[in-house]
């Protein structure tokens, strides 16, 4: 009995020094150098702070939570990860001050995201199954809430697999290019009127370009709407304020 009371206190006294430090997952996972460490990721790191857990190139770098978790418990520290979050998404640190009311309004804790399933070079089509949905502890302002809005973009830079998905990295794929031939509509209070044009420069559906007038020359702003299409007056208006709204509502 005496050596069994001698043991359990014992395992009492080690027990602390066996269990690793508890920590907490800052609500907002910023990195500032690149080399994201478990102090970028957690508060309470201590001493395990220091410890590399992966490199960020990009803008965002997005973490697998199972795997960072094994790397925090080989430091030291325990993160029960009580939300079940599957990915850390971890950005730049320092935000220009344009930026910074957009990082204050960006929805964080236990949200889901869409990120990449391969890396994609630049010029490439965004096709159903490169996006996947995932959960991370933040969101950027610009996170698209719909694949729908995704699917058919264009990459403007190359995107990493795993990285997540943001509007200002795509765009449309390009239906006009320099020199074609536009027709631009204009239609109000039952007026009807196109004329044709030249394009001067590249353009996809939903996006702005400029256009010559081939009997005036006159150059005007116009809305693409599709190959050699465009529109100008209250039609290009409507399409832009809807257009936007369906990335400003989450």
């Amino acid at each position: 009995m005496r050596a069994l009371a001698i043991l359990a206190a014992a395992l009492l006294v080690a027990g602390p020094a066996i269990a690793g430090q508890a920590v907490t997952l800052k609500a907002d996972t910023a990195n500032a150098d690149g080399v994201v460490t478990l102090g970028d990721l957690f508060d309470g790191a201590g001493a395990a702070a220091g410890v590399r857990v992966a490199a960020r190139e990009g803008a965002t770098v997005a973490l697998d939570a199972a795997a960072v978790q094994r790397i925090a418990h080989r430091a030291g520290l325990d993160w029960a990860n009580a939300e079940g979050l599957r990915t850390i998404v971890v950005h730049a640190g320092v935000v220009h001050a344009a930026s910074a009311t957009a990082a204050v309004a960006a929805p964080r804790g236990n949200v889901e995201v869409l990120t990449y399933t391969r890396s994609l070079s630049a010029g490439e089509i965004v096709q159903p199954s490169d996006v996947v949905w995932a959960k991370a502890a933040a969101a950027t302002i610009d996170a698209p809430s719909d694949a729908e809005a995704v699917i058919g973009q264009v990459a403007k830079r190359p995107l990493r697999q795993g990285a997540v998905v943001q509007a200002h990295d795509l765009g449309a794929a390009q239906v006009i290019k320099a020199g074609d031939v536009v027709i631009v509509s204009y239609a109000a209070d039952g007026v009807s009127l196109a004329l044709e044009g030249k394009a001067m420069g590249s353009a996809g559906v939903g996006e702005t370009l400029s256009v010559q007038n081939t009997v005036s020359k006159k150059v005007v702003q116009t809305l693409v709407t599709g190959p050699g299409q465009a529109v100008v007056g209250p039609q290009a208006e409507e399409l832009k304020t809807a257009r936007s709204l369906r990335y400003a509502v989450r």
